[in-house]
């Protein structure tokens, strides 16, 4: 991981613990853009001209990173868009459940439409909660984030595909932006039907792109409404056959954006995903471990086998100042201090941050 370490400069000044709310730039990310930006300046419309295979490979590789077909693949700029343009074909009799507490972009967007609602609490029975509700309340929709932004909870896929077993016509939609990146991850054998993700956090990827990966069985349950020029690909005899994933796809994608999702997919699977998901395992139990020795941590996530690398340990601005002026780089979020670590981290950040802990409560 060394290698890997020496190509973000922030590490070089701090302890950054901060993935959960964005990601790193990079310096083969950053060379690469500079080149796009610079065949723009030279080129002009020449370039753009070219920009429709740049974002079929996206799309492509989109695909074979997350295990489904390209022809079910949304480019979006952010999950909050995606999931909005979503909603806007879910008939509202749906039934919905949500967990409390979840990244408002996931829960707001069905609060705001008035679909039939229930929610249950964030703890360390979610899966046993999850089934009961789907089970005594006739739930049709189940939307949640496979990771919880505030506390790093993260729910058992294998579960997932039990209810999705169990339960045919129940539509699962996941939120991955704070889990796509973290470990190996086929969608198509998943018990997922919709999954949406920002690439700017665990996928390194910056900002303004993200994606949308559907089942088929979704297109005969959602009826999507946006469309624009670019959902025909600028064919103007093909109003009224607009592909599913096109209708998420309605104005022209920004190049520079979708062509940095594609360079960090790359980048990610020239490490490896089994590489960084052994990785960021071994700092998640480290982790776990030191907070709930002292004492530091909730209950639920400490009772629970497997957790990700997001903590949101108990302290307040005195705490958090205290990190962030011996150049730990976190966040506070939910009444606590949230620490978040990638593939970039190691043992011995987690070690400092430890003995500043220490040191202060």
């Amino acid at each position: 991981m060394q290698k890997i370490i020496k190509q973000f400069p922030v590490l070089s000044q701090y302890v950054y613990a901060n993935t959960a709310a964005s990601g790193l730039l990079y310096d083969d990310l950053l060379d690469w853009r500079q080149e796009h930006d610079l065949d723009f300046l030279i080129e002009g419309s020449i370039m753009k001209a070219k920009s429709h295979k740049l974002l079929g490979n996206t799309r492509k590789t989109v695909g074979q990173f997350f295990g489904c077909d390209p022809s079910n693949v949304a480019l979006i700029p952010n999950f909050s868009i995606g999931i909005n343009l979503l909603l806007e074909g879910l008939p509202k009799e749906h039934k919905v459940l949500l967990i409390e507490g979840d990244y408002p972009s996931l829960n707001w967007p069905f609060e705001n439409r008035g679909y039939d609602i229930s929610t249950i609490a964030l703890d360390e029975h979610l899966e046993q909660n999850i089934l009961q509700t789907v089970k005594t309340k006739g739930i049709t929709v189940l939307a949640l984030s496979l990771v919880q932004w505030l506390n790093g909870i993260k729910i058992d896929l294998e579960f997932l595909k039990t209810l999705k077993k169990d339960f045919p016509e129940l539509i699962i939609i996941a939120d991955g932006t704070q889990y796509c990146g973290t470990e190996s991850f086929n969608f198509g054998e998943s018990g997922i039907d919709i999954l949406g993700a920002s690439g700017y956090k665990w996928l390194l990827a910056g900002y303004g792109n993200g994606f949308m990966l559907f089942k088929d069985g979704v297109k005969n349950v959602f009826s999507p409404k946006s469309v624009g020029f670019n959902s025909t690909t600028l064919d103007l005899s093909a109003k009224d056959a607009v592909s599913f994933n096109k209708h998420f796809e309605p104005g022209h994608l920004d190049t520079l954006n979708f062509g940095s999702l594609k360079f960090s997919l790359d980048f990610l699977s020239k490490i490896g995903m089994d590489t960084i998901s052994g990785h960021l395992k071994t700092l998640s139990e480290f982790a776990k471990g030191e907070l709930t020795t002292l004492g530091l941590l909730d209950e639920a996530v400490v009772n629970r086998t497997s957790h990700s690398t997001i903590f949101n340990i108990k302290g307040g601005d005195k705490l958090f100042q205290k990190l962030t002026e011996n150049d730990v780089l976190c966040a506070q979020r939910g009444g606590g201090i949230r620490l978040s670590f990638h593939i970039y981290n190691t043992e011995k950040d987690i070690q400092k941050i430890v003995k500043l802990l220490k040191s202060t409560i």
